[in-house]
């Protein structure tokens, strides 16, 4: 017999099961018990058990593998880059706006166990959560397999994002707008070239438009990061910035 809905609700949201989450990460658990403690939001547990049983703990030993996994990845992928310039890439890599994407890439969101008090699908969507959610995974990871398998996780995960733009040239947008208007240019224009990739993993392709110059264009997971790296290749290109080791005293 088929469940109806009363009028006037909404049918609840199917939460993804621990097999689908670990084919998505790629990581089959020998312990699976890890695996549903790092989804597991503090509102599903009660008293005592509200760090040990939710994805809390696994968050704070999560991030450490990650940030250690993350160096070791720059270490050998730039061997000519020195201390203050790995040091930025590094902290843009493991800060809590990247866990977050790739835990919306990987949809660990809709793994997450909540608690009454909480709605699954509004706390699946919460960048803080998900940013805890990719790290406590990690962690399980690490508990489960070893540095092996969290060294191959934060790889496969990371990897295309080492060279990608770094954290002090993310205000590109700004400095070249004021560059073009020194210059007595015009107003840097952005506008949407191409779009591919799924709705939860899209890819957006900018063109920034300043008449007189050839347009710049980036691409990234959302709109204003692909604005930036347009941004980024004019301002390269027209030699107002250096290269990323020249920029090391950039804020």
């Amino acid at each position: 017999m088929n469940a109806t809905v009363a009028p006037g609700r909404k049918a609840k949201a199917q939460r993804a099961s621990l097999e689908e989450i670990e084919a998505r990460i790629g990581h089959v658990f020998t312990d699976r018990t890890l695996l549903a403690r790092a989804l597991t939001h503090p509102s599903a547990v009660n008293g005592i058990e509200k760090r040990s049983g939710s994805y809390q703990r696994l968050e704070f030993l999560g991030d450490r593998v990650l940030g250690l996994a993350v160096a070791a990845l720059l270490y050998r992928a730039m061997p000519d880059e020195d201390e203050g310039a790995l040091s930025r890439r590094l902290s843009d890599l493991v800060r809590a706006e990247t866990c977050a994407e790739i835990a919306a890439i990987l949809g660990l969101g809709e793994g997450v166990k909540v608690g009454p008090s909480e709605s699954q699908t509004s706390v699946a969507k919460r960048g803080g959560v998900l940013a805890d959610l990719c790290e406590a995974v990690i962690g399980a990871v690490y508990l489960d397999a070893g540095w092996p398998a969290a060294e191959a996780f934060v790889a496969r995960n990371w990897s295309d994002r080492l060279t990608a733009l770094p954290a002090y040239h993310r205000d590109a947008k700004s400095a070249l707008q004021e560059w073009a208007q020194g210059r007595g240019l015009a107003t840097p224009v952005y506008r949407v070239i191409g779009r591919t990739g799924p709705d939860h993993a899209p890819v957006f392709t900018m063109a920034v438009v300043i008449p007189g110059l050839e347009d710049g264009v980036g691409e990234g997971s959302a709109k204003r990061q692909a604005e930036i790296a347009a941004a980024t290749e004019v301002l390269l290109r027209e030699g107002v910035w250096g290269t990323a080791r020249d920029e090391e005293a950039a804020p």
